[in-house]
């Protein structure tokens, strides 16, 4: 049966007409194959090399396109031209996703969404990839490989084991301020829609003058929090897999933009050194009365993506992609990241990944000299491909984008600083006794759930002890709540 066409006819990859795309040719009339048949060969083959490696954490995301807007005057603290005045608008692409679960899992799931945020600026590309938490289970990526391979699947069960998650987090007291957030009621958002985001890590940034400020990202939904309660998690998993996609996208259809008020914290940089806890440690809060919140911004996300493998799923985002006026801390996880993310998208997607349109810059042209490469799309033509040159070729511009750091001490494997207040449970026990007792309740009841599953009473009793240490009564009840599960 053929249908009328409007665009042309079907044609192959290289341009040459097709024939026949319902039957493949023969030898004879229900003879075998042909390997002449040029459709068939080159779909095949196509077919065979369509997906690309998913992202090792991350995988299961969405994405859409939208508008961040300045709203208030911080050029006392950046010389980044995107924050340089009141009313200037930048687009960017936020990709939100999952973090353990594989490409095929479902959305409405207990864990950390992530919250990837790519400004296209007239100075280049700026990511910052953060989540829905403000905090993170470890503090060094030295640990991160192992952390993840307890939440992915078991190599001999090819399940996520309860005994290896428990073990790791009781064994790495440091967890246990971001799982009384995971297992808490914003652990299970009810859509991407309704829930914060956060930059997480601490980030530089630095003014016209030269001065430093430490600051940390906050996105706070302008729809209200809404979360799911473990039951209505499972069901909407089983009916509706793609719950938090459909409904991203359905909003963007209606005209319904969803939108989130963006707040900094800003830390002088001569306050860090003697600020009560390490400030670039990711498994702590600043307190707001440290530093309260600043109104800086308004994001809105108004477009959808055409092509979700070539938008979303190639999308990279990598927390090395700074612009003048901002520039990393001295945060052990970040500085990991840095190379990570960058490594696995060059991996994943290609040495040119950059030049894809969702990834390329909008207002500048990337002209560095790297070349070659798969897919190279000879963006460069016969331009010299080295520096310094004298054929008018791109020049550094002698000026960092961000500001050095002062250092001290000899190398080797060291902890962080100490400061007066570092502690794995205080901020874990501050959140605890901030819940109502109905939260508490279904904190523990969640927590209970999953420890309970361990088959070793030193694995469950290990995990219990660090809540107990985050606060007494958090400890008790969670306590006695696994005993009445494990009988």
């Amino acid at each position: 049966m053929s249908v009328e066409s409007t665009t042309g006819p079907l044609t192959t990859a290289t341009g040459a007409p097709v024939a026949d795309n319902q039957n493949s040719e023969t030898a004879g009339i229900g003879g075998p194959g042909l390997i002449q048949d040029q459709l068939l060969i080159e779909k095949l083959a196509h077919f065979n090399r369509e997906r690309i490696p998913e992202r090792v954490v991350h995988a299961r995301g969405a994405g859409a396109y939208g508008t961040f807007t300045v709203t208030a005057d911080v050029t006392r603290y950046t010389r980044a031209k995107f924050l340089s005045e009141v009313g200037k608008q930048t687009e960017t692409f936020l990709r939100f996703s999952t973090v353990a679960g594989n490409l095929g899992s479902a959305d409405a799931v207990r864990d950390p969404r992530g919250f990837a945020l790519k400004f296209y600026t007239e100075e280049g590309n700026y990511d910052l990839v953060g989540n829905n938490t403000p905090v993170f289970f470890i503090k060094d990526a030295l640990k991160f490989p192992d952390f993840i391979h307890t939440q992915k699947r078991d190599p001999y069960t090819g399940s996520q084991e309860a005994d290896n998650v428990w073990d790791f987090w009781g064994l790495s007291p440091e967890s246990t301020h971001q799982v009384t957030w995971l297992f808490g009621d914003r652990g299970i958002p009810a859509s991407y829609r309704h829930m914060d985001g956060f930059g997480s890590h601490t980030f530089q940034w630095n003014n016209e003058a030269g001065e430093v400020f430490w600051v940390k990202y906050h996105f706070k939904t302008d729809q209200g929090i809404k979360n799911l309660t473990t039951a209505e998690a499972a069901e909407i998993s089983g009916r509706d897999p793609d719950s938090h996609q459909r409904d991203l996208r359905e909003a963007i259809e209606r005209g319904d933009f969803p939108s989130w008020t963006v707040q900094v914290q800003i830390m002088p940089a001569a306050e860090a050194a003697n600020y009560r806890f390490n400030p670039f440690d990711l498994t702590k809060v600043w307190p707001h009365e440290d530093y309260p919140p600043i109104e800086i911004g308004k994001l809105e996300l108004n477009r959808n993506p055409q092509n979700i493998f070539a938008e979303v799923e190639q999308s990279v985002f990598s927390p090395h992609h700074f612009v003048p006026g901002i520039g990393p801390s001295p945060d052990k996880m970040l500085q990991g990241r840095l190379f990570a993310y960058g490594d696995a998208h060059r991996y994943r997607v290609g040495i040119n990944a950059d030049h894809l349109p969702v990834n390329r810059p909008h207002a500048t042209e990337a002209r560095s000299h790297a070349r070659d490469g798969a897919l190279y799309d000879g963006r460069h033509a016969g331009a010299k491909n080295y520096e310094p040159n004298s054929f008018g070729g791109p020049a550094e511009t002698g000026r960092a984008l961000w500001q050095p750091v002062a250092v001290t001490g000899s190398t080797g494997e060291q902890a962080a600083p100490s400061h007066a207040e570092d502690d794995d449970f205080v901020q874990a026990g501050n959140l605890y006794r901030l819940m109502s007792e109905d939260e508490k309740e279904r904190l523990i009841d969640n927590l209970a759930g999953f420890v309970s599953q361990v088959s070793r009473d030193d694995i469950a009793q290990r995990a219990i002890e660090n809540f107990r240490k985050a606060d007494a009564d958090y400890g008790k009840r969670l306590e006695a709540a696994v005993q009445a599960l494990r009988g």
